[in-house]
């Protein structure tokens, strides 16, 4: 199985997708645990939450589930946040610090290294081939991280996570222009939010994001309470409660594409 799946579209923005995806090898998912099988962490829906909001996206998906190497890590293994806890390039726990392999079997050094050479490379390879075609096509490209988390995570969080998290890296990944668009109209939607609070942006943003060369990055993370019937099994997508925030979502999509041509491009 190919590590990306890509949809290609004619506009300016990419929606990078690096926790949808489900599948584990068959060799590796006989190392997980009775926790880790159950995949607990995943962004649960987040293509069927952001299909057909706006048109002439292109989507890059993780196909493997973080559970193999978390995309969104960097993979020199430094921790995006240094000093609090976390999950790791390949999580040795859950987001409740709970082991998900079993004794003896956690992922080796060697491990690693194969798992970012099939999976994690593959895909930030296929980001930086779609960035760069859009680029070409509209002198700028917007790089759109879509996530989801569950609300409360004691492990990670202190409290309840805010519905619309964005993170755009202290502001370093995009123009200003463009996180205040975000901002602005995630603040007039009647949903809760923040800027670069408790998630600030994963490596996917921080690494790709390079404003100065006309390439820009928001991470947008959402609490699964906003569109979920529940935030524990079976996490069944709620229409109901996802139709609201699907407007909130495509209200950023067009601000940000419209925000966007005010910027400096590359010829």
């Amino acid at each position: 199985m190919s590590a990306a799946s890509v949809t290609r579209g004619d506009g300016p923005i990419i929606l990078g997708q690096p926790h949808g995806g489900t599948f584990v090898p068959s060799d590796i998912a006989a190392r997980l645990n009775s926790n880790g099988k159950i995949l607990a962490d995943t962004d649960w829906h987040i293509t069927d939450l952001y299909a057909d909001l706006v048109p002439d996206l292109t989507v890059v998906s993780a196909t493997f589930h973080r559970y193999v190497i978390d995309a969104n890590r960097d993979p020199t293994g430094d921790s995006l946040y240094p000093g609090q806890n976390t999950t790791g390039l390949c999580p040795l726990t859950d987001f409740d610090g709970a082991a998900i392999w079993k004794t003896g079997r956690e992922p080796s050094a060697e491990d690693v290294a194969q798992r970012i050479a099939t999976y994690h490379a593959p895909y930030h390879a296929a980001l930086s081939a779609e960035v760069a075609r859009v680029k070409a096509k509209h002198g700028f490209a917007i790089l759109y991280d879509c996530h989801s988390i569950r609300s409360r995570i004691p492990f990670l969080f202190d409290g309840t996570l805010p519905d619309l998290n964005i993170g755009t890296d202290n502001g370093k990944s995009c123009d200003v222009i463009l996180a205040t668009a975000v901002q602005g109209v995630a603040e007039s939607a009647g949903f809760s939010s923040v800027s670069n609070g408790g998630v600030r942006g994963g490596w996917t943003a921080r690494h790709h994001g390079q404003a100065l060369f006309c390439v820009h990055a928001v991470q947008l993370e959402i609490a699964q309470s906003a569109y979920l019937e529940s935030e524990s099994p079976p996490w069944s997508f709620s229409s109901a409660k996802a139709l609201s925030l699907q407007q909130v979502l495509a209200g950023i999509l067009e601000a940000l594409a419209a925000r966007a041509k005010e910027l400096p491009r590359h010829d």
